[in-house]
């Protein structure tokens, strides 16, 4: 059972699985190709990057990049570098959040966490190398009229800094065992999730050479499903068990960490996911239906259950 019920479904079905098939075995590629192979030297940094890199991802964020990208009227290919850096930075981001000194996690999709198959040292390493891989994979773009290099990077570095990505860890970590408001987790989830996510597809647009309307709708779109996510996300930790959710279940509450459930309860948790999710989709309404794949990419982050 979905989490969120959209009054509204797509006019026209959209093969959102093939989509994806399509557009994940696309990003493999580049990345199989753009990344040191496992056995170059030193050989163990590089095959516990690749471990968690290929370790089951959906390619969500990258397939939102490419989406923007094709909502702009643009094709794939100029966004693949991007939507590479992403899925990089996001990576990234997972081996260090399950770090005994962070999360403390055992279980990422499914498989043992990075730090336990490679030891807590090395999982440092990969995650650092894999931030920095990220820059030299985006600067491999060719840089757009609207868009040149410059920006491209200081999209991407923003995103993951610390005043976004960053501060959300850190707001995070200093919120554990505390009692905080629910402006104060916003703020959490907006920087922790919402801002790659959103950067994901103000990228995909970017790559497009998009006009500033279209930007503008594409980050409207980004941030609210980025929120979204995340709370919905809250949710399924409590309701899911680890064997659905392909990580532990529960481990927020263990934790003590601020949720929305936690905070303002299921009822209304669900009710401000699906605030947001409207939002979302009536950004979308900007493209006049040239948005079908960001449409069913955010029907099926929004509606799942794991």
């Amino acid at each position: 059972m979905s989490l969120i019920n959209r009054r509204k479904q797509p006019a026209v079905a959209f093969d959102l699985q093939g989509y994806l098939a399509q557009r994940t075995a696309s990003v493999d590629r580049a990345l199989h190709d753009l990344l040191p192979p496992a056995n170059a030297k030193p050989a163990t940094i590089h095959k516990a990057m690749r471990y968690s890199l290929f370790a089951g991802g959906k390619r969500l964020r990258p397939a939102l990049c490419l989406a923007a990208a094709e909502a702009c009227g643009g094709p794939i290919a100029p966004a693949l570098p991007l939507a590479c850096a992403v899925e990089c930075i996001h990576t990234y981001s997972l081996i260090h959040d399950d770090l005994p000194a962070m999360d403390d996690d055992d279980l990422r999709r499914g498989k043992p966490t990075n730090h336990k198959v490679f030891g807590e040292g090395i999982a440092i390493l990969a995650g650092d190398a894999l931030l920095t891989e990220a820059f030299a994979i985006a600067a491999r773009c060719q840089g757009w009229p609207r868009y040149p290099h410059r920006e491209i990077i200081r999209e991407l570095a923003e995103a993951a800094g610390s005043r976004q990505l960053i501060a959300g860890q850190v707001a995070d970590l200093e919120s554990e065992g505390r009692k905080i408001s629910a402006a104060q987790l916003k703020y959490i989830h907006e920087r922790k999730t919402s801002a790659l996510l959103c950067c994901s597809v103000r990228l995909g647009g970017m790559s497009a050479n998009a006009s500033a309307s279209q930007l503008r709708a594409l980050t409207d779109f980004g941030y609210n499903v980025g929120l979204a996510f995340q709370i919905i996300d809250d949710i399924l930790d409590v309701t899911q068990t680890s064997e659905q959710l392909g990580k532990t279940a529960g481990k927020d509450t263990a934790a003590q960490k601020a949720t929305y459930p936690s905070i303002v309860g299921m009822e209304k948790s669900r009710a401000i996911a699906a605030q947001l999710t409207g939002r979302a989709f009536r950004a979308l309404e900007f493209f006049q239906g040239k948005a079908a794949a960001l449409a069913a990419l955010a029907e099926y982050l929004l509606k799942r259950d794991k």
